[in-house]
């Protein structure tokens, strides 16, 4: 009887099962040096973290009608639906501190309530608060006022109305579950490493084309909400969008701001665009047209204090007003650190 020699199939079969026990062996190698720690445990984590205080209970719906509440809730429809009550479109044109058609939570998502989109969750424990924008310690009112004139380029609302009251009652339902101190994982934006050279024009309104037209449109002008006081997506630039002298013109800090929440859907652990595309982009964005405010030579009196990426002088240095706007910023990062022991990170 003579032995038949190895079929086609019987040599596929095993190179199959060589494979498969190659891979098994490897697998449990692995998941035994996991377990004794050979790998960093955070080796398929994010660097950046968060904490469980964002699954807390800020739904405003749940509140009873008691006087309190009441308030509450007056605070979050003004958060969400701003110019109805104090917008242009409000019907009563002394009634009229946001000059744009924006809403509190169009910078703020999830309604103040998302890790790295400068969620409010810990707000009212963090201030008072020194601003060097002002140059001085500063209340939650005066920092809800920078916004109104600012991101919603208007004029300060009164600090005694009903209105401005509300909103305050709001943040502090927010941050009922905030440590003392209001320091919490995911506050502020994610760190971005800044590409040492100017930002990238061309690059950036390609990525703007594919990846933020379906909301912002071609033209930057956002989606109307149905209720058409505000927006479901909001405006860029144009009009309708904040002032050169909100945080967001800066290209520094809209960089980290898209990092972790661009284009829509995107979370800090999940991120879509890389460092230098949200920088790129960054620059794009910012560098179109929108409203000027008003004595922007006012802020920061004493300019040390001035962020790099700030889009308009006065500066306390000789950079040109373009490397500011466009960058490359780590030049004007080093001049600080040299010529006045300060760290800039923004």
């Amino acid at each position: 009887m003579t032995n038949k020699p190895p079929t086609k199939l019987n040599n596929i079969t095993n190179q199959i099962l060589v494979t498969f026990g190659s891979v098994l062996i490897l697998s449990i190698i692995c998941l035994i040096l996991f377990y004794f720690d050979a790998f960093p445990k955070n080796l398929f984590q994010s660097s950046e973290k968060t904490s469980d205080i964002y699954f807390m209970n800020y739904d405003v719906s749940l509140l009873d009608d008691s006087e309190e509440n009441r308030e509450i809730k007056y605070g979050f429809e003004l958060f969400i639906n701003t110019p109805k009550y104090i917008g242009p479109d409000n019907g009563n044109p002394d009634f009229v501190y946001s000059g744009n058609r924006l809403a509190c939570k169009n910078c703020h998502l999830d309604n103040g309530t998302k890790p790295y989109s400068a969620p409010l969750i810990g707000i009212i424990q963090r201030f008072p608060q020194f601003r060097g924008r002002e140059n001085k310690m500063g209340t939650i009112v005066e920092r809800i006022n920078g916004c109104m004139e600012r991101s919603m380029n208007g004029i300060m609302m009164p600090s005694e109305s009903k209105e401005m009251k509300a909103i305050v009652k709001y943040l502090e339902f927010l941050s009922r579950y905030a440590p003392e101190d209001g320091k919490i994982q995911g506050k502020g934006f994610v760190k971005v490493k800044i590409p040492n050279r100017a930002i990238d024009l061309e690059k950036g309104k390609l990525i703007f084309k594919e990846h933020c037209i379906v909301c912002h449109q071609t033209d930057g002008q956002g989606v109307r909400s149905e209720n058409d006081f505000t927006y479901q997506y909001p405006p860029l630039w144009g009009d309708d969008s904040f002032n050169n002298g909100a945080g967001m013109t800066r290209v520094i800090t809209a960089a980290r701001f898209i990092k972790a929440n661009m284009p829509f859907g995107t979370t800090f652990d999940s991120i879509v665009l890389s460092d230098e595309e949200a920088y790129d982009v960054a620059g794009y964005i910012n560098l179109q047209q929108r409203p000027k405010k008003k004595n922007p030579e006012l802020d920061f009196p004493d300019i040390k204090k001035k962020p790099v990426s700030t889009p308009y002088p006065p500066y306390a240095d000789n950079f040109s007003i373009e490397q500011h706007q466009k960058g490359p910023f780590q030049p004007i990062i080093e001049y600080y650190k040299k010529q006045f022991n300060i760290t800039k990170t923004k």
